[in-house]
């Protein structure tokens, strides 16, 4: 017969101390652990992130956003300790401006180098080309270089987060301006025969309102287009006084050349994206680009007026420092800076918990933050509805050396 324990109350209680002692430390573990929460691309000491860049291809000056990127973030690296503590790791491939290629080097950051989300993809077709994939991936697309409104839609996007101004707004603002501006408009239009130019080319159109009758002629390019002359001659035919450039760098910097060839003059009213003194007005001639206007929400770094400015010599500091091969002047430098500046901030607002649902959510939660080079009076902004930061900008116009930015702030409405 197996003989019976018997435990006073006292042994009891000492037994019960040692198995608390003995748990404690795996209790404690657990609960640390039940704080974080990670997905793949995330661990205690790294996240990855990537950002397909073209680094060749039709607009290769491009490179300049993901070199200062990439400089960004080495100097958190190096002088911060990274974010809440974790080393952060950007995969920048090329693209080489080509969508079949964004979605091959997309899917490699995705699949085999396991990063937490995209970021920083350049132009409105390499967006586009992996948007349905991330989204069914449910990897976070943010802060891509395009307007076009499928980006800032929740319903038809999930999974993005746009960065550039919408092209409605945009858009909008350049017709507005001409509405109010140019006596007896007529008008040209060059566009980049996809989502981005046509939606650039809606935006104008609502934004006349009912003067887009004025519109004289419209002429359409493709990117493999190997100059746009022929067009430009087109349009200048038709005596228009005012020009309105949906294109992509190189485009604009041709067509800028040609009319000054011509003898033709309008207004011509370029998009912010092409608003670079270095990549565009230079090839174009500054001479030849007097006069030409935007909409702006960056500072110009070499602009008297920024000398003393806190923000502009935060970023020459991080430029000469971090940045190697880039202009400081160059406007796509100063955008892949504020990009960067970004997605840093949606981590860091992630804490512990970086998960892509988090991430989307913070992406998707950024409150008036100010970036060093955006133009006084303008913050980022979005909500889970409203996905497209940029918000405000500036009309502005080009002297021959700077450029001039006039008229109120100019605000979505």
């Amino acid at each position: 017969m197996a003989e019976s324990i018997r435990l006073t109350r006292r042994q009891v209680s000492g037994l019960a101390f040692v198995l608390a002692a003995a748990t404690a430390p795996n209790l404690f573990t657990s609960l640390a652990w039940a704080a974080k929460a990670y997905d793949t691309g995330a661990t205690d000491t790294e996240i990855k992130i990537g950002q397909p860049v073209p680094y060749s291809g039709p607009v290769s000056f491009y490179a300049a956003i993901g070199k200062t990127t990439l400089g960004y973030f080495r100097m958190l690296n190096e002088e911060q300790g990274g974010i809440n503590g974790r080393k952060v790791t950007v995969i920048s491939l090329d693209d080489g401006y080509s969508p079949p290629k964004v979605v091959e080097v997309t899917r490699r950051m995705v699949e085999e180098d396991g990063v937490l989300a995209i970021f920083g993809i350049s132009g409105s077709a390499s967006s586009a080309s992996v948007q349905r994939y991330l989204a069914a991936k449910q990897v976070p697309q943010l802060f891509g270089f395009s307007g076009v409104h499928l980006f800032g839609d929740p319903k038809k996007s999930p999974w993005s987060v746009g960065f550039m101004p919408s092209y409605d707004f945009e858009g909008g603002t350049y017709g507005k301006y001409i509405r109010n501006s140019v006596k007896d408009p007529k008008v040209a239009i060059l566009y980049q025969n996809d989502d981005f130019g046509r939606a650039m080319r809606a935006g104008l159109r609502k934004g006349l309102g009912d003067m887009a009758s004025k519109i004289v002629k419209e002429e359409s390019y493709e990117t493999t287009d190997p100059t746009v002359d022929s067009q430009i001659v087109s349009l200048a035919a038709t005596g228009a006084n005012v020009l309105f450039l949906a294109a992509i760098p190189k485009p604009t910097s041709q067509a800028i050349r040609k009319c000054a060839q011509l003898g033709w003059n309008p207004l011509k009213l370029i998009q912010s994206g092409t608003a670079s003194i270095t990549a565009v007005l230079t090839p174009a001639g500054l001479e030849n680009s007097i006069g030409v206007t935007t909409g702006k929400f960056l500072k110009d770094f070499g602009d008297p007026n920024w000398v003393d400015d806190a923000g502009t010599k935060t970023y020459a500091t991080f430029m000469n420092k971090y940045v190697n091969g880039v202009n400081p002047s160059d406007i796509l430098a100063v955008l892949g800076y504020t990009v960067a500046q970004l997605m840093a901030q949606v981590l860091k607002q992630c804490g512990d918990e970086l998960t892509r649902a988090n991430v989307l959510k913070q992406a998707c939660s950024i409150k008036g933050l100010h970036s060093d080079m955006l133009l006084p009076g303008i913050t980022l902004n979005t909500e889970p509805d409203n996905r497209f930061p940029i918000r405000q900008m500036r009309m502005a116009r080009f002297d021959g050396k700077h450029w001039e930015v006039f008229g109120d702030l100019l605000t979505e409405q």
